[in-house]
C-alpha cells in the first residue's frame, strides 16, 4: 500500500519536499505557524492509518517554516494502539517513496537521567530498542533498502551537531541521551526504570525508534528530539497523559524555535 499511498499523493503534486518532521504528543501548534499550509487528511490517503490517542492528530501537511517548504505529520500511530510495525512506518516509507531526505522526529518522554526535568528539550543520540517488534522482520523489499541496514548511525552526526548549533543560537537548552522505546501503553514500573538507566537510557518512550530503523533502511537522514514531560516512575509521585500532554504544550514554543533554527541550517 505505501507504493498506492505515494501515487495516490504524486498525483496531486509532483514535487514534494524533501525535510519532514513528525509532531509527537500535544505538538501540533507547530503547524499553525507555517506560511502557505495546505494540510491533507491521513483518512484522504489510501492505506495510511489515522492516530486514536489524544493529542495527535491525524493530517498531512505542507508549508513554509523558516523560508524552507517541509512536510509536517501532525500525529502517529504506535503498536500500543493495536497497529502493526508496518502500520506504524507506513508515513516514513511514503514520504521517503516521495524523495524524502531529511526527517525530523519529535516525541514525549519520560525522564531518566535524573538531571533533566519536565519541560526539557533532548536530543537523541542512539536508542535501546525494547518494543519487541521491529519494522523489518519478514521479507525484505530490496527496492526499499539491504536486509541488514546499519544502524551504528542512526541519528545523524551531522544534524546533531546542527541541533547543538540552533540550540546555542537560539538560546534554548538542550540536553543530549539515549532513547529507550517500550511497547506501552502503560507506563513504566519503578524496577523498569532503574533496569532501563542500568542499561544506559536517558529517556524512555513508546514511539520514534520504528520510524527512524525505516527512514534508514530507505537512507533518510534522521535527528531526533524528545520533550521531557515528566519524570520516569519512581522519580515523581505519579504519571498521567494529561500531564504528558499539558508539558508538551507548555514546551511546543522552545520546541518550535529550535526547529525553525535547525531548518535554517540544514540542505537538502
Amino acid at each position: 500500500m505505501i507504493r498506492e499511498a505515494a501515487a495516490w499523493l504524486k498525483s496531486r503534486r509532483a514535487e514534494w519536499p524533501r525535510t519532514a518532521i513528525v509532531l509527537g504528543s500535544a505538538q501540533a501548534s507547530f503547524i499553525a505557524a507555517l506560511t502557505d499550509r495546505q494540510e491533507i487528511g491521513y483518512r484522504d490517503i489510501p492505506g495510511w492509518p489515522v492516530p486514536t490517542v489524544q493529542g495527535h492528530g491525524g493530517k498531512l501537511v505542507t508549508g513554509r517554516a523558516a523560508g524552507r517548504e517541509i512536510i509536517v505529520l501532525s500525529g502517529r500511530v504506535h503498536l500500543y494502539e493495536g497497529r502493526t510495525p508496518q502500520e506504524v512506518v507506513f508515513g516514513v516509507r511514503v514520504l521517503a517513496l516521495l524523495g524524502l531526505k531529511t526527517l525530523i522526529l519529535t516525541n514525549a518522554a519520560g525522564g531518566i537521567n535524573p538531571n533533566y526535568r519536565p519541560g526539557l528539550l533532548v536530543l537523541i543520540t542512539d536508542h535501546i530498542n525494547l518494543q519487541g517488534a521491529n519494522p523489518l522482520i519478514g521479507p525484505n523489499d530490496d527496492s526499499l533498502g539491504p536486509r541488514f541496514p546499519d544502524m551504528s548511525r542512526a541519528y545523524d552526526a551531522a544534524l546533531q551537531q546542527t541541533a547543538k548549533a540552533a540550540a546555542a543560537e537560539t538560546g534554548v537548552e538542550l540536553g543530549e541521551g539515549v532513547y529507550a522505546a517500550l511497547p506501552g501503553p502503560s507506563f513504566e514500573t519503578p524496577a523498569e526504570i532503574r533496569y532501563l538507566r542500568t542499561i544506559g537510557a536517558d529517556l524512555a518512550g513508546m514511539s520514534t525508534v520504528p520510524e527512524t530503523i525505516a527512514a534508514r533502511h530507505m537512507g533518510v537522514r534522521v535527528l531526533g528530539l524528545s520533550t521531557v514531560t515528566n519524570m520516569a516512575a519512581g522519580m515523581q509521585a505519579e504519571l498521567s497523559h494529561g500531564e504528558v500532554l499539558a508539558t508538551g504544550k507548555a514546551a511546543a514554543g522552545d520546541l518550535r524555535k529550535l526547529i525553525e533554527a535547525v531548518l535554517e541550517r540544514i540542505d537538502d
